[in-house]
């Protein structure tokens, strides 16, 4: 009998590969309860921040922490505005097609477009107590965040990362608005937790985010609903919110210390190189 050499042989006993494959909803039951390892409510996650990133914004930042969330910031300073009256600031939020777990609806959606503006509303009115608008009439400031991964508490990162890319722009500020994120397990007697990962947050039974100037300890923006039982639990998770903002600040600031840093060394050295060459 000839053989048929337009096809690989296999072997002649095989098992498909749906018997070893997992189903997704068992992917996703063993993420959450990985997820749901029980951690210290109060603990922060680690956060790395950095300024100064991007050449073609006057000024940027990425925000990333240790749920995995990653922010990209970029910011414009005063344009003219066609309109008359006090200075505005524009936001914009936007999330990359490979952002979140799983499967992804068309690009563009409805759905997408509307959760998209109302998290640039949320991140412009977390933003605007922080810069003084008074200072640029008739003017335009532009802001534009870009979540590349969300891992939980994505909107209080795009608040950090772009209250730090408007300072790394020279628009006057009050201060750095710092963002922190809350959400509270569906168990009765849970308590709320900080910086809460995507599991978390998908099976929360109530969810805050919280803005703040921590130099003036004012409160910009408080986001949030669900149920999170009676008012004096609402209390407890804006103390825990505001003791954990006060705690990120001084990363944020650290990093805008150093950005400011290397351009000041980075134009020392062009100023060094321009003496040189005309010497």
């Amino acid at each position: 009998m000839p053989l048929d050499h337009r096809r690989l042989r296999g072997p002649e006993e095989s098992q498909p590969p749906a018997l070893w494959a997992g189903t997704a909803a068992e992917d996703e039951e063993d993420e959450e309860g990985a997820g749901a390892v029980p951690r210290d409510p109060c603990a922060l996650r680690p956060l790395f921040a950095r300024a100064g990133l991007l050449s073609q914004a006057q000024g940027s930042a990425y925000v990333e922490l240790g749920s995995g969330t990653k922010v990209l910031c970029a910011a414009w300073g005063p344009r003219e505005a066609a309109e008359p009256g006090p200075g505005r600031l524009l936001c914009e939020f936007r999330r990359a097609p490979f952002a979140g777990r799983g499967a992804r609806g068309r690009p563009g959606a409805a759905a997408e477009r509307e959760a998209e503006r109302e998290a640039a509303a949320a991140l412009r009115e977390a933003l605007e107590p922080a810069v003084r608008l008074g200072r640029y009439p008739r003017a335009r400031l532009a802001v534009s965040a870009l979540l590349l991964q969300d891992g939980g508490s994505a909107l209080a990162a795009a608040v950090s990362a772009a209250a730090l890319a408007l300072a790394d722009a020279g628009v006057e500020m009050y201060d750095l608005a710092v963002g922190c994120a809350l959400c509270r397990p569906p168990a009765p007697a849970a308590s709320w937790m900080l910086q809460p990962a995507e599991p978390e947050e998908r099976r929360a039974a109530a969810r805050l985010t919280l803005a703040l100037l921590p130099a003036l300890n004012q409160v910009s923006a408080v986001l949030g609903g669900g149920r999170g039982g009676p008012p004096e639990d609402w209390a407890q998770a804006l103390r825990l919110g505001l003791d954990g903002c006060h705690r990120q600040y001084p990363v944020l600031r650290q990093s805008l210390l150093r950005a400011a840093q290397r351009r000041d060394a980075a134009a020392a050295a062009g100023a060094a190189a321009a003496a040189a060459t005309s010497a």
